[in-house]
């Protein structure tokens, strides 16, 4: 496999697994609203559903950013190589190196590390459309684009 594919694959178990928790937190609310609604009666009783329904919202809110990650990933080709940088694009400079998919953070891949950045971040909107020999300015700091994937 190669590391553009493994990088990904890391990248997609990452989602995956987040939706997985997300929908299981959505069963426990689920579980808390039918045990609260078989409870008493009165203000507690109003208060404590209209909480476990806010929850239930921001979880379900987490399960569509998370759903709208697995679909960027699925725009990305892994076995594609590009010479100008774009989504999907394994990026190697003087500096770090970099996964231009979704931001998950550090991922290591056969000892070296890589940032899974998403194209919106600012490195990423500064490396998108470079070629290898580019050079960047992030952060006061200058580095070069030696590899592009």
């Amino acid at each position: 496999m190669s590391i553009k594919q493994e990088l990904y694959s890391q990248c997609l178990n990452f989602v995956e697994n987040r939706i997985e928790a997300i929908k299981r937190n959505i069963e426990e609310i689920q579980q808390s609203l039918l045990s609260e609604t078989k409870s008493s009666a009165g203000d507690k009783h109003e208060t404590g559903r209209a909480m476990i329904q806010l929850e239930r919202e921001k979880a379900g809110e987490q399960l569509r950013e998370a759903e709208a990650l697995k679909e960027v990933l699925f725009k990305v080709n892994p076995l594609s190589t590009t010479l100008k940088i774009t989504l999907g694009s394994v990026v190697y400079t003087s500096d770090l190196n970099y996964f231009i998919a979704i931001s998950t953070g550090q991922i290591r891949i056969n000892g070296i590390a890589f940032f899974a950045i998403s194209p919106q971040t600012p490195i990423g909107q500064k490396l998108t459309g470079k070629r290898i020999g580019d050079e960047v300015v992030f952060r006061d700091k200058t580095f070069k684009i030696n590899k592009v994937e």
